[in-house]
């Protein structure tokens, strides 16, 4: 029996509509947390083994003929340029049109890609596909659980396969989730019946990872919902500093009884309608958080961790916003480190001075329309970095960090002990090796603060007391109800229980 010839491609991008950073070409290309643009047969070579939806799906079995095109990543930034878009979609289509007689398309995508002329980019991708492959070519698409998805992209993608962990540890699941979809339509030879569903309230991305509640009781209910009928069940919880009118959270389903599957559809519609009053956001002001941080560490064997949550890169914010390492310095913290700011400039000032060197820096605060300035401070090098280096946490794991000159910087002239980790490459910090590699044990310090939201909580909570979630200046707005939306749809909720848009 013939294999059946599978095209693949990967282009992700979470778009953070509110950051003042927009995403060119360049930035697909160049890599960071992940590897950089891989074309061919480099897709295989380089991401199979990784915890990525692309790794999985090449990683699970052997009974597809892949035809690897083009696999790409950028770090959550601001609107995605039309010409990286173009760019890029034309990789992708252009490689499908030229792989001739395929069978289906497997897609590793984000869910949540805004360019500068389309509110969907996947749904665009999507449409652009199309053309070349018609509307009965079977498509699989992994996407992360933080997408806003569109009916257009649902109507166009034949199955969809969702991450359903926050932090992302399961993302090599899904896109072997993804190929077991596909793998059923194919040996089916004809196409799912599908449903989706829309929340009418937009979910905090505080409130939604899978380590707290409801957010693991909720995603625990997908595989048992799954039954002769029904083959998938799955739904983001859409990412909220997103301003378009699919934002929020949706329902996907797929099966062979439709009716089964618009009755799941329906079911986990209303568990999250029910989950409603628990979803709440866990922020502290900042000083606060030090504050209390402070006392807690004061009795503590193990390290108190505040996520400086709305300055995270992991989100599309800059990552050197100064709030917390201000409040971190004025509360006199003892025993504190805060990282990876992106300063490359500060990073680069400290390669020229050198090991143990005393210099006078303005860390971070580029964009002061976010709230903070520098943080001007006296500072000794106690460590130097290329920003070349293994990560070792369960997301990242195995992956090769490109983070450019990397430093850490002693604060020296106030009444504290706190030292700053500044960075080249601007990432979340979501893996302890961003420390350690640099000679810092996190397990070791009294407090450490994280440029992260939530995924940090995989590889940090366990040598944790404790976590805090500071409420800091940055472009990963948190409070839903002070975001200046402008284009939702008429009558979503701005966070649960919020007011109508």
């Amino acid at each position: 029996m013939k294999r059946p010839r599978i095209a693949v491609a990967g282009f992700q991008h979470e778009t953070n509509t509110f950051a003042p950073i927009p995403t060119p070409f360049e930035t697909f290309r160049s890599g960071g947390a992940w590897p950089a643009m891989k074309h061919g047969s480099e897709v295989i070579d380089t991401l199979s083994g990784l915890n990525l939806p692309m790794g999985g799906f090449l990683d699970e079995g052997d009974d597809f003929d892949i035809v690897p095109i083009v696999w790409t990543f950028a770090e959550p930034g601001g609107y995605v340029t039309d010409d990286a878009f173009d760019r890029i979609a034309a990789l992708i289509v252009d490689g499908i049109r030229q792989a001739g007689d395929i069978d289906g398309v497997y897609l590793d995508l984000h869910g949540a890609m805004v360019t500068q002329s389309h509110e969907d980019g996947e749904a665009e991708l999507l449409r652009r596909i199309r053309e070349v492959t018609g509307p009965a070519l079977p498509i699989a698409v992994s996407l992360d659980l933080h997408g806003n998805l569109s009916r257009d992209f649902f109507d166009r993608a034949s199955s969809v396969a969702i991450y359903r962990t926050y932090p992302h540890v399961d993302m090599a699941d899904t896109g072997a989730r993804a190929r077991k979809l596909l793998r059923e339509e194919l040996s089916r030879g004809t196409p799912y019946a599908k449903a989706w569903r829309q929340l009418d309230y937009i979910i905090p991305i505080q409130a939604q990872s899978t380590r707290r509640e409801p957010g693991g009781r909720l995603y625990a209910m997908l595989p048992g919902m799954q039954s002769d009928g029904v083959s998938s069940i799955d739904f983001v919880f859409g990412f909220p500093p997103a301003d378009v009118s699919d934002c929020g959270c949706s329902v996907f389903a797929y099966g062979t009884d439709s009716q089964a599957v618009d009755s799941a559809a329906d079911t986990m519609i209303a568990a999250l309608q029910a989950a409603e009053d628990e979803l709440h956001n866990p922020l502290v002001p900042a000083a606060e958080a030090v504050a209390k941080a402070g006392q807690l560490a004061a009795g503590a064997s193990r390290p108190v961790l505040i996520a400086d949550a709305q300055d995270n890169p992991g989100a599309g914010a800059t990552g050197d916003t100064t709030g917390v390492l201000a409040a971190l310095v004025e509360g006199g913290a003892q025993k504190a480190v805060i990282g990876m700011l992106w300063d490359p400039e500060t990073a680069d000032m400290a390669h020229v001075a050198g090991l143990d060197a005393e210099i006078d820096v303005a860390i971070g605060g580029k964009f002061p329309q976010l709230g903070t300035g520098p943080f001007k401070a006296r500072v000794r090098v106690e460590a130097l970095s290329d920003g070349q280096f293994v990560f070792t946490g369960p997301m990242y794991g195995k992956a090769y960090a490109n983070l450019g000159p990397m430093a850490a910087l002693k604060v020296l002239d106030r009444d504290c002990d706190v030292t700053v980790v500044v960075g080249s490459n601007r990432t979340q910090n979501a893996d302890q090796a961003i420390f350690a590699h640099m000679g810092i044990d996190p397990a070791q310090q009294a407090i450490v603060v994280v440029k992260s939201a939530v995924h940090f909580l995989a590889d940090y909570e366990p040598i944790a007391e404790t976590v805090i979630f500071a409420e800091s200046p940055g472009a990963n707005p948190c409070q839903l109800d002070r975001i200046p939306f402008t284009r939702l749809r008429k009558g979503v909720r701005l966070g649960p229980n919020g007011p109508a848009f």
